[in-house]
């Protein structure tokens, strides 16, 4: 049996419902499927780019936040990361959220892996980063809303914070399970 060929979508119109640059857009289309088939109102969610940072220190342990979280209304785990600034590359805004969250910088990065958030609706594409022999140069200045305390852990209390569900944020569970995988990070 061979396998089907699938073909792209195709997106006939878009019109921008709603904007709040650089965080949101929404727009809906009018696409054409293969078949043939319209489809008038599928929407798109567009989404800031991001990064994560698994960051170790020189003995391994890993940096992570401990911040409320506004949209789980809850205090979680997390990784640093954020938004990338207009024309900044994935690596620039992963070494500036490091500093800034955490006052950290590290000498030794590797892009683990792109991912988009939402297959169906795009929504944004994120870029997980592992950072090694990181070290505190400075205070943490994130400079915005972002109330958080720099806690660090073996890999071992890591995998117990998820296990435990004290990391909920998605982009930093598949941080941890790609770092942690020894034959995916070198």
């Amino acid at each position: 049996m061979h396998p089907r060929s699938l073909e792209p979508w195709k997106t006939l119109t878009t019109e921008t419902v709603f904007e709040a640059p650089p965080w949101l857009t929404l727009s809906v289309e009018q696409v054409q499927l293969p078949d043939g088939q319209l489809i008038s109102d599928y929407y798109h969610i567009q989404l800031q780019d991001y990064v994560v940072v698994f960051a170790q220190v020189p003995d391994g342990e890993v940096i992570l936040l401990r911040q409320y979280k506004h949209g789980v209304g809850r205090v979680s785990l997390t990784l640093p990361g954020g938004g990338l600034a207009a024309g900044e590359t994935p690596l620039a805004a992963a070494q500036r959220e490091l500093l800034e969250e955490t006052g950290y910088e590290a000498e030794d990065w590797q892009l683990l892996c792109p991912f988009v958030s939402s297959a169906n609706y795009r929504c944004s594409q994120g870029y997980i980063f592992a950072a090694k022999n990181a070290r505190q140069i400075a205070e943490p200045n994130s400079g915005d809303l972002e109330e958080m305390e720099t806690v660090l852990m073996s890999s071992n209390q890591v995998i117990e914070a998820v296990q435990q569900g004290k990391i909920v944020v998605l982009g930093a569970l598949a941080a941890i399970a790609l770092a942690l995988n020894p034959s995916f990070s070198r």
